[in-house]
């Protein structure tokens, strides 16, 4: 049996959104995996930010070492992937009304961002019997392999995911809320109120104004308050232990990525930005969405075609592309998008999710998240002593198995996690994303 793992910690040294535990997070992790997993250290890979001896954690890079990861694999292999570092989250850029959500992301040294559709990728390339384990130590990391059935957590329902009748009564409604799952649209707090103060009916009632006042609502509205957190430090009253959160929110997004280029980037241009930035070294998502654009651009289909992508600002963005740019980079530009070909249009835009057909099988991809995809981790300094900085759910991950001389399931592990962390303080609540089998299989390999 083949062992290998990918190790990746961005520091982010020198900028505005600089964390410090996440190269010490990756020297632990590996440490661990050749100590208690019998992994040769030959056969683990590490990218850091603060060590320009080693290979750098760039977007491209860290997408051509996942695919050397996987290469000349077979049953029976096991692998592991771990990123400690920020995460992100990267809403709709349509300019519609009914493109709604956002797609998660972590966010490499150079912000070529990685998107939940790109683990998709990698995933289905995977061989049948080889086991893949993700472990992302970062903000939104919650459902970063797309399709990935979740067995420990709790996802927040897409509004736009809701059937289209859902306000009739025949399945959609109040019916179909509940189906959806009631807790996406109504607190703990409100359950105990409903069922204590109003009775059942009274629960509902209040369940559904949530639901129909929401319904009217602008995609900007509809964003989770993640988006909002500060990022500043903070300190937690029963350690004394400063804490960042691995948030990359929008506006730091946004507002580097203008620095980086020179021209305003805001929310609608982001990843028009990254694909001017990167060209085919680009996330797939990425390209994907900006040959949707150019095949409409081109068409002239843009004004009262799919979706209006001309109206918005990720169409007029690339229409000025098309009118100033030289000939050769035009020709470049569209090279590089056209190196991707969505099966369906919508499946380029954030909160569309791909047709059932995208996960081709139940696959090998085990994801044990450091949070909720609407939550954010934690980046930990003890004392002020940036050389005792960690992630929490890294730590909490080696501080639980550090307690178990034999083996322990994936599912028992995530939930020990959790127990570990709310003990410790920490509002992050880690998940598990896999198939039945897997989340009750050992945690990544045992001879």
């Amino acid at each position: 049996m083949s062992k290998r793992a990918l190790l990746v910690g961005c520091n982010y040294p020198g900028t505005k959104v600089q964390l410090h535990g996440c190269a010490n997070d990756v020297r632990r992790m590996k440490a661990l995996l050749i100590d208690r997993f019998g992994f040769d250290e030959r056969d683990i890979l590490v990218m850091l930010d603060t060590d320009p001896a080693l290979p750098q954690p760039t977007g491209a890079n860290i997408r051509k070492c996942l695919d050397k990861l996987i290469e000349n694999t077979q049953p029976g292999d096991c692998l592991v992937f771990h990123y400690s570092g920020h995460g992100t989250q990267v809403p709709a850029e349509s300019g519609q009304e009914d493109d709604t959500g956002a797609e998660e992301a972590i966010v490499p040294t150079d912000m070529n961002l990685l998107t939940d559709d790109d683990f998709r990728e990698l995933v289905n390339k995977i061989p049948v019997g080889v086991t893949f384990t993700f472990l992302s130590d970062s903000c939104h990391s919650g459902g970063l392999i797309d399709s990935t059935k979740e067995q420990i957590g709790h996802t927040v329902v897409n509004y736009a995911s809701l059937p289209s009748n859902a306000g009739d009564n025949d399945g959609g409604g109040l019916i179909g809320l509940i189906g959806h799952g009631i807790d996406a649209f109504t607190s703990k707090k409100d359950v105990e109120e409903g069922e204590e103060k109003r009775g059942f009916r009274g629960f509902l009632s209040k369940a559904k104004a949530k639901y129909d006042s929401h319904k009217g609502k602008r995609k900007e509205e509809e964003r989770p308050d993640t988006q909002n957190f500060d990022f500043e430090s903070q300190y937690m009253e029963e350690t004394g232990h400063q804490v960042k959160n691995k948030n990359l929110d929008i506006n730091s997004l946004t507002e580097i990525l203008s620095q980086r280029t020179g021209h305003e980037v805001q929310v609608g241009n982001i990843r028009t930005t990254l694909f001017d930035m990167f060209g085919d070294d680009a996330s797939p998502k990425v390209k994907t969405f900006v040959s949707v654009i150019l095949n409409q651009l081109q068409s002239g289909a843009g004004e009262g075609g799919f979706m209006g992508m001309v109206s918005g600002m990720a169409g007029q963005f690339l229409k000025s592309k098309l009118e100033s740019d030289s000939p050769d980079h035009i020709s470049s530009l569209m090279a590089a998008a056209g190196s991707a070909h969505p099966s369906n249009p919508r499946s380029a835009y954030a909160g569309v999710r791909p047709s059932a057909s995208h996960r081709v099988r139940e696959d090998a991809g085990i994801l044990v998240s450091g949070c909720q995809h609407n939550e954010t981790s934690a980046d930990a300094t003890p004392g002020g002593d940036h050389s005792q900085s960690y992630g929490a759910f890294s730590n909490a991950l080696i501080g639980v198995l550090a307690k178990h001389d034999g083996p322990i399931t994936n599912r028992d592990l995530v939930l020990q996690i959790r127990e570990s962390l709310a003990k410790s303080g920490f509002k992050q609540h880690p998940c598990l994303f896999c198939t039945d089998q897997n989340a009750d299989a050992h945690f990544i390999c045992v001879d």
